[in-house]
This record gives structure tokens, sequence and C-alpha cells, in this order.
């Protein structure tokens, strides 16, 4: 990439085939964006934000333009939203959200709206701060560009995951809420903008991943407690429950998950470790068939909350993160905290990045 970014950055497919990147920086938050080129394997900056902004997120519309809302930036916590234009390379500022968060979820549900929904706020007392979390949602219409008070979840989450399920509902899981790492789950209904509590997963998690497989069942693998999991359970929309499923090789937190069009998922990179915590570039392949996990050979450099793309050909687009000199998991860090502007490519025809 043109800039090393990390802090929840987020990468957008676009329809030509093109990846889009923007905001995150190593001091939290850029307004620079750029695109990546699988013909040419090359990055090239593309228009900049108008609010520099890390933990935002960005969200494909069905016109093929990018919302980007909310995060943190130089002005604060923010509620603004922007959208960005493939045609012209370039941001309008639209409609700002109801309520200011950031390391929430957005989900494009079927009808065409964005569904936001949790994250957080920031409180401050006296010279202390830190993240306040929200039960709150909102839906964003990209042909009026107004956002929505929707019904508010029954939890605060915020790191937790958002998956659109085969039926339209978004299932929310786990991450942090007000009184620590939650377990719990919860469906959002579009058809009524309504919330209900579903089955509780084995395990309390945050940082985890979440991905809808073809069979509309939602694998979630990982994620930290007070330790790092290796663990994944599986959920089944029909009758709410979750199931154990085979444990990853080691545990992570921080990491990708990418469906692969075989139907197999890639998780790849975070942190990982027992009684000490390292960066991970090994990779993993969990096969939904015998519910089992492969080794799939490691990146060229260790990376902490990296994005992962899947490309029209079926290569996984692997850019940015966080890196530390010094890490495995069974030694500890000892260089300093960088973000990356590296990328790699992982090949499932070859099983290697």
């Amino acid at each position: 990439m043109t800039e090393a970014r990390a802090y929840l950055t987020a990468a957008t497919l676009l329809p030509d085939g093109k990846v889009l990147v923007a905001g995150g920086s190593s001091s939290g938050s850029s307004a620079s964006a750029e695109l990546y080129d699988p013909g040419s394997g090359s990055w090239t900056t593309t228009g900049s934000l108008i609010e520099d902004r890390g933990g935002h997120t960005a969200t494909l519309l069905p016109d093929g333009r990018v919302l980007v809302a909310g995060g943190t930036g130089s002005l604060g916590l923010l509620a603004s939203a922007e959208l960005y234009d493939p045609g012209s390379g370039s941001w309008t500022a639209t409609g700002s959200m109801i309520e200011a968060r950031y390391s929430h979820t957005a989900t494009l549900l079927s009808d065409g709206k964005v569904l936001v929904a949790g994250g957080a706020a920031i409180f401050t007392d006296g010279d202390v701060s830190g993240p306040d979390p929200l039960a709150s949602a909102e839906l964003f219409d990209p042909r009026s560009g107004t956002w929505t008070a929707t019904g508010s979840m029954a939890e605060t989450h915020y790191t937790g995951t958002a998956t659109l399920l085969l039926d339209g509902r978004v299932l929310a899981v786990g991450g942090d809420g007000s009184s620590g790492v939650v377990a719990s789950a919860e469906l959002y209904d579009p058809r009524n903008g309504s919330w209900t509590v579903t089955g509780s997963m084995d395990a309390a998690r945050a940082t985890h991943t979440a991905t809808l497989l073809l069979d509309g069942r939602v694998l979630v693998a990982g994620g930290a407690v007070i330790g790092v999991l290796a663990s994944a359970e599986l959920f089944d929309p029909g009758s709410g429950t979750w199931t154990a499923t085979g444990s990853m090789n080691g545990g992570r937190a921080d990491h990708t998950a990418t469906l692969l069009p075989d139907g197999t998922v890639l998780v790849a990179g975070g942190v990982g470790g027992s009684s000490v915590i390292g960066l991970l570039a090994s990779a993993e392949l969990f096969d939904p068939d015998s519910e089992t996990w492969t080794a799939a050979g490691s990146m060229a450099e260790a990376r902490d909350n990296p994005m992962a793309t899947l490309l029209p050909d079926g290569t996984v687009l692997v850019a940015g993160g966080f890196h530390q000199e010094g890490c495995t998991p069974s030694t500890p860090c000892s260089g300093s905290i960088v973000p990356l502007a590296s990328a790699e490519l992982y090949d499932p025809r070859s099983g290697t990045e």
C-alpha cells in the first residue's frame, strides 16, 4: 500500500474488481484512500476522505458506491458518514448517524439499507477515558441519504460481529459489553425492526470472526476473553442453537476469516499463544464437511488485525495490520509496534501466501 494502515481500517471489493482501502494509519486515523488493482498488482491513491477516521466501517451499496460511517479521528468520536463514488474517485458527505460510535458493525440488508449496530462511544472521567459500549442501532437509506433509529439490542456490544443470514435476518454475536466479554447472541429482523435474544455461545469471546457458510450456518472462531481461544462453534439459524466444532490448531484473536469459493474458510494472522501473546503469520482452513482445521501455510509477515478480501479470481488479498519484531506464540514481543503497508496474496489452488 502507499500508506501503512491499521486501527480497524476497512477493505471493500468494488464491482470492477478493485479493492478500496480508506482511513486508518499508524497514528489511529487518516483521510487517505487507495485502490488495489488485481490485474497489475499495484496500489494507486484515490480521493481522500472528507474527515480522517479509524475504527469506522465501510459498506458496498447496491449502486456501487461505498458508505463509510463513524469511527474516531482528529475531531474526536464521529457520527459523520460519507460516500465514495468509484466513477469519479471522490467522496461526498451524506447524512450523519444519530449517535457517534466506533468499533460498530455495519450490515447491508436485503432491501439495500445498511444496519449499523452497537459499537462504543467514549466516556471521560477526569483524566481517564475509555470505551462506553452501545446497544443502539440505526438504518441508513441510500435513496434519501438519511439515518433512522431502529430497535436497540438487548445487550451492549463492541468488538463483536454481525452476519447477514440467508433469510435476511442479522446475527449479532459476542464482543465487549458493559460488564465484560459476552457469550450472548441476538437476531435482528428487518421486517419489524426488532432484536430477539437467541441461544448463547458456549464461550464468551471478543475480537473473534463470524463467517456465513454456504449451507446457511455461521462459523464463529477464536477471539479472546482473558486468554486467546482456539475453540470454534457453529450457529444453526433454524434451531437458534450453537454446537461446538473442531478447534483451530492454535488460539487466535484479531484475525481474518474469508469464505473461499469451495466453501472452506481461511483464517489468517492475529495474535495467539497461551501464557504469552505473540503475533501470528500462520493460516489455517476450516472444512465444513469434516468440521476440521488444517494448516494453510504462513504469511510472509506476522500481522495483527489485518484486512482480508476475496478477489474475483478466488485469491485472497491480505493487507496492513500491526507488526512487532520478536513476537512468536512462545516468545515475548520485544520490538516496537508498527503498522504495515505490505500486502500479500493467498492462492487456494497452491495453498500458499
